[in-house]
């Protein structure tokens, strides 16, 4: 089930489709996927990738 995460207070939500209304902060925000943390997932441009694991950079 994916982990969703409110674009303005932080807020996360385990459900299959995101509400429409945070349900703490109460506005109406964009919720980003997260639940997926590798670099196949879609990269740092996807809005998928929690910035605290991926960093963009490759290592060689």
């Amino acid at each position: 089930m994916p982990v969703w995460k409110c674009s303005e207070c932080g807020y996360t939500i385990d459900k299959d489709v995101p509400p429409t209304e945070c349900p703490s902060c109460k506005k109406k925000c964009e919720f980003i996927d997260v639940s997926c943390y590798i670099p196949e997932c879609g990269g740092s441009d996807s809005k998928n990738i929690d910035q605290q694991v991926f960093s963009g950079r490759v290592k060689k």
